[in-house]
């Protein structure tokens, strides 16, 4: 009888998560609860990094294989919630929502401002050539590339397509980049700009009529699909989703795509996500390359678009010209990257309010990285 429970237990334990726990499990928990930390008590993107975060830890709960409970295993609930990631259609649909919530007034305000969205992109072909350079294959490369429009969806949908197997390791880069967008952009900021120049106060945005917004999504969706149509799935729900809101007649669909559509899918995006970093898959030398170059694109990104407004306004004049601390907002990190311009250009000013400006190249940073994601899926997919 003694051996008969001796044996029992042993069984439970080698079943058990102790039994199959090893430093990997233990570092990616870790780091899941640091995730959690930055987003409940810096308030670092809570909504994308505490999801994540816990996605973490149940990804790395140790178990023995065939127990169909891993996110990687056939039949397993993970696996099937996890579908949505790896057949891209997440994405689209968190895109969706950001049009639905997205107000583009700043930018038909001022046009001029969607220049600033595109000079950000080139953090993400700077990285692309980078990764060629340090041996990754060219889709691996356009797959990291991405994680510098401080997009998570788009470098999701990307690396869905172009590299599978690296997709843990470019989500969490991409949206780690995103929540610590009032961390990294500051410095580059200041370190770019000049006292005169932080000081720049911008002329206030004119007003846009009803018409303008209605019609503006109904041109971009025809001019950028046209231009890149493998970039389709995320800009044609953007844009569907800003005609939602913009209309005025369908304001039930706007609110649910919004609300708690949007908020739904980012449960489970993050979730999965999360859930996706399994220490045996996520710890190897790629990751940590994949994280620097995620670092060197998000940079590259900002000071671009920093460097662009400096430039510009050798060609402007009085109050046309642009405050260079509003390029930071180039990148995708809605409207995060917009407030770190306010906050940082009322350090010099507390009566110079940039965030409206701002919120022009930001979501000009939206299309612009949907548009790279389509430009590099047309030459690599």
């Amino acid at each position: 009888m003694l051996e008969f429970f001796k044996e029992g237990l042993l069984q439970f334990l080698s079943y058990s998560g102790f039994g199959n726990c090893t430093w990997g499990h233990i570092i990616m928990i870790c780091i899941g609860l640091v995730f959690i930390a930055l987003g409940i008590i810096k308030e670092y993107e809570p909504l994308l990094l505490v999801p994540i975060g816990f996605g973490i830890i149940i990804g790395n709960i140790p178990f023995t294989d065939g127990l169909q409970v891993g996110v990687y295993e056939n039949g397993a609930v993970l696996n099937y919630l996890y579908f949505g990631v790896v057949k891209g259609f997440y994405p689209p649909l968190i895109f969706l929502g950001i049009g639905a919530m997205t107000d583009f007034s700043a930018l038909i305000s001022n046009p001029k401002l969607i220049l600033i969205g595109a000079a950000a992109q080139f953090g993400i072909f700077a990285a692309y050539i980078t990764a060629l350079l340090l041996g990754f294959t060219p889709m691996e490369a356009g797959a990291i590339g991405i994680i510098g429009g401080a997009d998570g969806p788009t470098a999701i949908f990307i690396s869905s397509k172009l590299a599978p197997s690296m997709m843990g390791a470019i989500a969490v880069s991409a949206y780690s980049y995103m929540a610590l967008v009032p961390v990294i952009q500051p410095p580059i900021m200041r370190a770019l700009t000049t006292p005169q120049e932080r000081l720049i106060r911008m002329r206030p945005p004119r007003a846009v009529s009803h018409r303008e917004k209605v019609l503006f999504p109904m041109m971009c969706i025809l001019l950028t699909a046209f231009l890149v149509p493998t970039g389709l799935p995320l800009l044609g729900m953007l844009f569907f989703g800003n005609l939602l809101k913009e209309s005025g007649v369908t304001k039930r669909l706007a609110n649910t795509a919004s609300g708690p559509l949007v908020d739904i899918v980012t449960i489970l995006i993050g979730l999965t996500v999360g859930a996706s970093t399994q220490a045996t898959n996520f710890l190897r030398p790629a990751s940590v390359l994949i994280f620097v170059l995620g670092a060197f694109s998000f940079v590259i990104a900002t000071a671009s678009g920093v460097l662009f407004v400096k430039f510009f306004n050798l060609f402007l004049k009085g109050d046309n010209k642009i405050n260079p601390l509003i390029g930071n907002a180039g990148v995708s990190a809605v409207p995060d990257a917009a407030r770190v311009s306010l906050i940082e250009g009322q350090k010099y000013d507390r009566t110079n309010f940039l965030l409206m400006h701002a919120m022009g190249p930001n979501v000009a940073g939206v299309i612009g990285s949907a548009v790279a994601a389509g430009i590099l899926l047309s030459f690599l997919y």
